[in-house]
């Protein structure tokens, strides 16, 4: 099982975030927490890396019913979708999203199926929405 369901763009990083906010809101996805990961590991590391954002998409109605279904779900909440610059290709950014089918394989709980299932429907149109413009 693939972990990631991933696109590739050919523009800056901060039009690839801008967009992504756009398609996510757009499949009902909220951005709960966002994570700057060149910036953190440059103040409490001193350490340079390529352009890398961690955003916490979450979907009100999926989290409500996943969460309905088993309480630790939580644990793999919210979506994460990160948005990272290639660093050996230059303009070219790599927009990934958890695959929702891993709270299925992970818990074992078959009744989370159907919210990975529209998680999946949702992310991937976000996804592809991207290179459709």
């Amino acid at each position: 099982m693939q972990l990631a369901l991933t696109t590739t763009l050919n523009t800056t990083f901060d039009d690839a975030v801008e967009r992504t906010r756009t398609a996510l809101s757009e499949q009902g996805f909220g951005i709960l927490t966002e994570i700057d990961m060149k910036a953190t590991l440059k103040a409490k590391l001193d350490e340079d890396m390529e352009d890398y954002l961690i955003l916490g998409a979450c979907n009100p109605p999926l989290a409500h019913r996943a969460v309905g279904v088993m309480r630790q779900i939580g644990l793999l909440l919210p979506c994460n979708v990160v948005v990272r610059a290639d660093p050996s290709a230059e303009n070219t950014i790599i927009i990934d999203a958890m695959n929702p089918a891993l709270m299925v394989q992970v818990t074992g709980e078959p009744a989370l199926q159907s919210v990975a299932d529209e998680a999946t429907e949702r992310l991937q149109a976000a996804l592809d929405s991207l290179t459709a413009q």
